[in-house]
């Protein structure tokens, strides 16, 4: 199990537009409909160690936050030629399983994951209502195996900050997880 870490996107960026399948409903969903809303994108799948050990608490937290009025949508960006424990039906059985109430979406090209400069999962971004990043890092300390409680205490301060109006640290500490699985050829020239 290798540790990829978040590229780290620059604090302020703007959230990148996409368009994209949720299997669940069958619906298409993209940034206009969250307009007006604080975002969190969260780049994911269905088989990574490290997106398995947090899934129960992340879970509970998004369903949770939505109920404050942050929007949150989880995107699928794995090759799942390679990966068919990520294929969309299976991301269904995981949407299912977990309870989420939010979208799971598949991105088939890859191309939302290479714009958001996303690397690995889970890997988090956190846009204000203006769709400008403010926080893009780790959930928690916790980790497969090193024994630390999961608790998503820096990705809940952040959203505790955004929602009422505080300050979010600047000093925040990059996601770890499985890279995610780029297509041959479709690595993006980021890494």
């Amino acid at each position: 199990m290798s540790e990829t870490p978040s590229t780290m996107l620059e604090i302020g960026s703007q959230a990148q537009d996409f368009s994209l399948p949720e299997p669940a409903s069958g619906r298409q969903l993209s940034l206009d409909d969250y307009k007006g809303k604080p975002l969190l994108v969260v780049f994911s799948c269905n088989h990574c160690p490290y997106v398995l050990h947090i899934i129960d608490s992340f879970t509970e937290f998004a369903n949770q936050a939505q109920t404050r009025g942050l929007a949150v949508v989880m995107i699928n960006s794995n090759d799942v030629a390679g990966y068919p424990a990520d294929s969309p039906e299976k991301m269904i059985q995981l949407a299912q399983r977990q309870g989420f109430e939010f979208p799971y979406l598949y991105d088939e090209s890859q191309q939302v994951a290479s714009a958001y400069r996303a690397a690995c999962t889970p890997d988090f971004f956190l846009f204000d209502s203006s769709h400008r990043l403010v926080y893009r890092g780790q959930y928690d300390g916790s980790r497969p195996g090193n024994n630390v409680a999961v608790s998503g205490s820096d990705l809940r301060s952040a959203v505790d900050a955004l929602l009422s109006g505080g300050d979010i640290p600047v000093d925040q500490i990059p996601s770890v997880g499985c890279n995610i699985k780029w297509r041959a050829g479709n690595e993006p020239d980021y890494f």
